[in-house]
């Protein structure tokens, strides 16, 4: 069983920054695909970034040029830096590891508002 548990979120002013983390309790970096997804009040949950096990990065329209998808192997951590927030950006951000067909884990969600 994988543990994910983000922490970062936050209120923040428009145009600010925040770095969400999501330790991992094992090193899965090497099979998994990881990824950042959110969910605001009243929509369906999205994907935000994705990192695959090989590298690559993968980004929303939305977001792309203001979030940077990152993982230190050493540490078992998946990041998200996001800059130049908007009030768009307002949800619950999760970090998800998926590598079909083994398991598919969450973590339990961190609020990220951005708000004057």
């Amino acid at each position: 069983q994988v543990q994910l548990v983000e922490s970062g979120g936050g209120l923040v002013q428009p145009g600010g920054s925040l770095r969400l983390s999501c330790a991992t309790s094992t090193n899965i970096f090497r099979i998994y695909d990881m990824g950042w997804y959110r969910q605001a009040p009243g929509n369906q949950r999205e994907m935000v970034a994705l990192i695959r096990s090989g590298g690559i990065t993968i980004y929303a329209g939305s977001v792309k040029g203001r979030f940077t998808i990152s993982r230190d192997n050493a540490e078992n951590t998946l990041y998200l830096q996001m800059n130049s927030l908007k009030p768009e950006d307002t949800a619950v951000y999760y970090c998800n590891a998926h590598s079909p067909p083994r398991p598919e884990f969450w973590g339990q969600g961190t609020q990220v508002t951005v708000s004057s």
